[in-house]
């Protein structure tokens, strides 16, 4: 149940945001972490790797639930990576390893300073990508850097249908909100969207979380999990405000 005061007449209103100001716009900035760097897409930069990554995918999985792609030649990901990559929202960032090579994007979207909300989305990670810990730790920095400009409200939306994508946000700590059905349209064909949220009080739990999962004690020789992330994120109890 939402907490909530009272105004003059009795009615219940929500609570007071207190000193609480709008964040910034976030900008291209660098993150980097143990696993993964986060840079700013660059065609240049980035569209050969990521095509090469990508066609590991063979039957274009991937692509099934985004709203475009998949592409069938490098030259035509090359020009959709230039178009976006000057984007400030969506505002995309390419995942690249210590090496210097690209294997996926992701994107802030729907950024909205004034309320405090930001989604995370336009997720593509190659195989070279999934189920490694800096596809892990990407979304980790990425959250870390919303709530540390100040953002309330960190949003995670999908296809109602994408079961991977559902597991991922339920094991990186977000809320189940709820289906919107017929939210929208892509490809020809009606999305019922599945809502998840982290709000900032949620937070600083989930950091420490994060901070357990990532340490290299957490990993053994070959470089296998010790503590699984959904163990010590489900441990983690929502905010009902």
């Amino acid at each position: 149940m939402l907490k909530h005061t009272q105004n003059h007449l009795g009615q219940p209103i929500g609570p007071s945001i207190g000193a609480w100001t709008p964040p910034r716009q976030p900008s291209h900035d660098v993150m980097k972490g143990l696993h993964c760097v986060l840079e700013p897409l660059s065609a240049k930069r980035h569209a050969a790797a990521l095509y090469a990554a990508n066609a590991l995918d063979g039957e274009g999985r991937n692509w099934t639930y985004l709203p475009y792609g998949p592409f069938p030649e490098a030259e035509a990901y090359e020009a959709w990576v230039d178009s976006w990559a000057v984007s400030t929202d969506p505002l995309f960032f390419a995942v690249c390893n210590h090496q210097g090579e690209a294997l996926g994007v992701a994107a802030y979207l729907r950024i909205a300073p004034d309320v405090g909300c930001i989604e995370v989305g336009h997720l593509n990670f190659s195989p070279r990508l999934q189920r490694t810990p800096a596809a892990t730790e990407a979304m980790y920095l990425m959250m870390a850097h919303a709530f540390a400009l100040g953002y309330r409200r960190y949003e995670w939306k999908c296809d109602a249908l994408n079961a991977p994508s559902r597991s991922a946000a339920l094991r990186l700590g977000f809320c189940f909100e709820g289906v919107f059905r017929q939210a929208t349209i892509y490809k020809g064909r009606s999305r019922d969207t599945a809502w998840f949220s982290i709000i900032d009080a949620e937070w600083p739990a989930l950091k420490e979380a994060f901070g357990r999962w990532l340490a290299s004690a957490n990993f053994d020789a070959n470089s296998r999990q010790l503590v699984r992330l959904s163990a010590l994120t489900s441990a983690v109890e929502f905010k009902d405000f």
